[in-house]
């Protein structure tokens, strides 16, 4: 189980999404920020959910990071059982790419927020660094590494077209 040094738990609904959830945990690498991933199925493991998830505060996470596809019910369902911030993932489907996805986590009811980023990659990434921006509101030093992050990233923007 997590630590209070790991407070990001990422956790999706197969192993098959590891690629798209990894760069969440690449942009929590870079940041400097622990975390730890599970597959948690909500359709085939419930009772894997309930336990994570009811858990996931005492066991010293501060936010969760949940990939899912298709139907997409575990960012909602984990969401429903723990008062943790959840952020969601929509993993891209074969059948939709990934807007099933995207409805099923974004249309939760009043009261039970789930925090829903792009589909796929980019959202992923986003959501690796929204966590870190969370976490950075009672870390100092997390904030600083987050406005060199930021820094880093408008400086690598060329302003010419030309090489």
């Amino acid at each position: 189980m997590a630590t209070s040094e790991t407070p990001v738990a990422i956790i999706m609904g197969s192993r098959s999404d590891w690629p798209t959830m990894k760069l969440a945990a690449d942009k929590l690498d870079q940041l400097g920020v622990a975390w730890q991933a599970k597959v948690v199925s909500a359709h085939r493991t419930p009772e894997r959910l309930v336990a994570f998830a009811t858990a996931a505060k005492a066991a010293g996470f501060k936010v969760i990071i949940a990939g899912a596809g298709g139907a997409a019910h575990l960012p909602g369902m984990a969401a429903s059982m723990t008062e943790l911030p959840v952020l969601g993932v929509p993993v891209k489907s074969k059948a939709l790419k990934g807007m099933d996805s995207l409805l099923s986590i974004v249309q939760m009811p009043a009261g039970v927020p789930v925090a829903t980023l792009a589909i796929g990659e980019a959202g992923a990434a986003n959501a690796g660094i929204l966590a870190a921006q969370i976490l950075a509101l009672s870390d100092p030093a997390l904030a600083e590494r987050l406005t060199a992050f930021r820094a880093a990233q408008t400086d690598s923007v060329a302003e010419s077209v030309e090489d």
